[in-house]
């Protein structure tokens, strides 16, 4: 009787149990590694570049110094285009972009209104500045700013330095303003557009970036036979590359270390080359104090 009570307990037991008939024997000394975890996807660097050339001229000389960017971070680098400067700065601004290409007035607003910090400025040749060059077709009888009342008259962009503010500071010299001197006025949002705009009879007079005209007459020779300069304007800190307020300290230093050293490496002095740049260089923010005064000048 108490075997019968024992058997029918421990069969009552089993009967209870979840676990399967047979058993799974696991062997400790034999251990295979754990499947590796799915990649997680590197996120691009974004870099803007302001118009000041045109965007397929701007895909065509930063495009070299994109990928090698993105062969020295090993992460993908997206360009980022937009029309106007301003534009460039709000992106700048919200975090949109982790750095940028901007022209001198554009890192004095953005310095100013929300705390945009230099990263580096481009040297060419030997120098970290430029001018702003007053161009006019080259059949064209004018010899200044003077020679071109009631003519079409091309500016790049409304907060450009070279492009907008100095040639509306000439005009102030003369008691004039853009609307009473010239016939019309318009934008053309990049430089080597302006230069285009002039060197094909659309604009009587336009005032553009001194490297850009360089660059452009380079590989546009012609441009150089339809264009001259009548005036060039004094020294201004080169645009530079900046970031934004809030850009992670150590994404900083890793941009600046490859940034700068690009011109000892032999495929960094390619891309440099075809940006038309001899390397970049560190820069203070008092190099841009005179696009500051210039600014004050011509506000209304």
């Amino acid at each position: 009787m108490r075997r019968l009570l024992f058997v029918l307990i421990l069969l009552g037991l089993i009967g209870c149990s979840d676990a399967p008939a047979s058993t799974a024997v696991v062997n400790l000394s034999q251990l295979e590694a754990l499947p590796d975890a799915p990649a997680t996807e590197v996120k691009p660097l974004r870099v803007a570049v302001a118009a000041i050339i045109s965007p397929q001229g701007t895909a065509d000389s930063y495009g070299p110094m994109l990928d090698y960017l993105s062969a020295k971070l090993e992460r993908p680098v997206e360009l980022v285009q937009r029309r106007t400067y301003t534009e460039v700065n709000d992106l700048i601004a919200k975090g949109e972009v982790d750095v940028a290409f901007v022209c001198t007035s554009a890192y004095v607003a953005g310095q100013r209104e929300f705390g945009m910090k230099l990263l580096a400025a481009p040297q060419v040749q030997g120098e970290t500045v430029y001018h702003s060059l007053l161009i006019v077709p080259s059949d064209s009888a004018a010899q200044s700013m003077a020679d071109l009342r009631g003519s079409v008259f091309a500016f790049t962009d409304p907060i450009s330095t070279s492009g907008h503010n100095y040639p509306v500071f000439l005009l102030q010299q003369m008691g004039e303003t853009p609307e009473s001197f010239f016939e019309r006025t318009f934008y053309t949002y990049s430089h080597d557009d302006a230069i285009r705009a002039v060197a094909h009879g659309v604009a009587d007079g336009a005032a553009v970036d001194s490297l850009v005209y360089a660059y452009a007459i380079t590989r546009e020779p012609d441009l150089a036979q339809e264009t001259r300069v009548v005036h060039q304007s004094p020294a201004f800190g080169i645009p530079p590359v900046v970031t934004g307020p809030n850009i992670r300290p150590q994404l900083a230093a890793e941009l600046r270390n490859v940034l700068l050293q690009m011109a000892d490496d032999p495929a960094g002095q390619e891309a440099l080359q075809t940006a038309g740049f001899d390397r970049l260089v560190p820069i203070e923010d008092t190099v841009y104090d005179s696009v500051r005064e210039l600014e004050t000048a011509v506000s209304p």
